[in-house]
């Protein structure tokens, strides 16, 4: 029978749980929920404003596009979602701020409500151009390469807060060596 004396422990037990807690906490903070496919661009990295241009070309080829979305239109079995295309960063979200490098359609599999993917939010999606239609915008007859979409991601909304920093009010850099503001104090 063994008994306590008889056997090494090493580290108490405690330490290493806690040990492994914090590693979990610190990978679970690292990771992302962003899929795999949408934060690697396919290989050629195809653009849109090279499919504007020649859209047989490029059928079935893979993309990774990304951009506002501008509507959303159900079908009987998809949904259609117009986005405006703007440039993508490193992990794939399109960049609000940059300008717009034309108009494309992602089909999705399904129903999606228009609320949960509204106008101006941003969505990346990858997949397979499948065809191009034509719709217009305004009175201007506009073609759409359509991406059929293998995986999509819809971009939380950004918050924007009209002030960013706080400042104390009674706040004197100069406190330990002039005046304290207010006088009273």
């Amino acid at each position: 029978m063994f008994t306590r004396d008889k056997i090494s422990t090493g580290t108490p037990y405690y330490q290493r749980c806690l040990f492994v807690c914090i590693l979990a906490g610190l990978l679970n903070g690292c990771s992302s929920n962003v899929p795999e496919l949408i934060k690697k661009a396919p290989p050629g990295n195809i653009q849109i404003s090279e499919v504007h241009q020649a859209a047989g070309r490029f059928k079935h080829s893979r993309v990774r596009w990304g951009g506002t979305i501008i509507r959303v239109d159900n079908l009987k079995e998809s949904t259609l979602i117009e986005v405006l295309a703007r440039s993508l960063a490193s992990e794939g979200k399109p960049d609000s701020g940059s300008d717009g490098q034309g108009r494309f359609m992602v089909k999705v599999k399904g129903f999606l409500d228009p609320e949960e993917y509204p106008k101006d939010r941003l969505l990346t999606v990858t997949g397979s151009v499948t065809q191009a239609i034509e719709r217009s915008v305004g009175d201007y007859s506009y073609t759409y390469p359509v991406v059929e979409a293998e995986v999509y991601f819809l971009w939380p909304e950004e918050k924007d807060y009209p002030y960013r920093y706080y400042r104390d009010p009674f706040y004197d850099p100069w406190y330990p060596f002039g005046y304290r503001y207010p006088y009273y104090w």
